[in-house]
């Protein structure tokens, strides 16, 4: 039977489980022997990480062409106005191409735990948060995104991949689904 983990990455973390001399892994965490990251999130991202030891379930998380959703909660410097909102909904110009469209909304700031370290405040400079659901997973696309409509991203954090939830995960903690 294959394994299952749910992963609440913290900020700083490697989505990997060896590095450099200093570096956090997943090593740190989760001491289950065979389990891969199915996807990956920055070392400044923070939120959900899939671990599995079956190779077709790594594969159908992962891949673009499964269409499995991802759910971010972004947190943006400004205000997003319609316009940037429609542009992510349908679709984005990147340097590696057009992405598919998103579903992206304006939520209230999500109950979330703090961030260590804090993300920086600027009074002059307002910032908001987004609601932002893509089908694929391509190198820092949610960063590359937001970036590309004039709101870039100060905080991400990866909420659901699929069916699965941060729900009752602190930043640091696992269980098996």
């Amino acid at each position: 039977m294959s394994r299952l983990i749910l992963f609440n990455k913290p900020y700083g973390v490697l989505t990997q489980f060896t590095g450099e001399p200093g570096d956090r892994t997943l090593a740190e965490f989760i001491k289950v022997p065979g389990v891969y990251a199915a996807g990956r999130l920055d070392k400044d991202s923070e939120g959900l990480l899939v671990l599995t030891d079956d190779g077709r379930l790594q594969a159908q998380i992962s891949s673009p062409k499964f269409n499995k959703e991802k759910t971010y909660f972004v947190q943006v410097e400004g205000v997003p106005d319609p316009l940037q909102l429609a542009q992510l909904r349908k679709g984005v110009e990147l340097k590696d191409g057009m992405t598919r469209p998103a579903k992206a909304i304006v939520i209230e700031p999500p109950a979330l735990w703090d961030r260590d370290p804090p993300v920086r405040f600027r009074k002059s400079v307002p910032d908001s948060w987004i609601r932002l659901t893509i089908t694929e997973g391509r190198n820092r696309q949610v960063r590359r995104m937001t970036a590309a409509v004039g709101l870039p991203t100060l905080r991400l954090v990866r909420w659901s991949v699929g069916d699965w939830t941060l729900e009752g995960l602190a930043p640091g903690a696992w269980c098996e689904a």
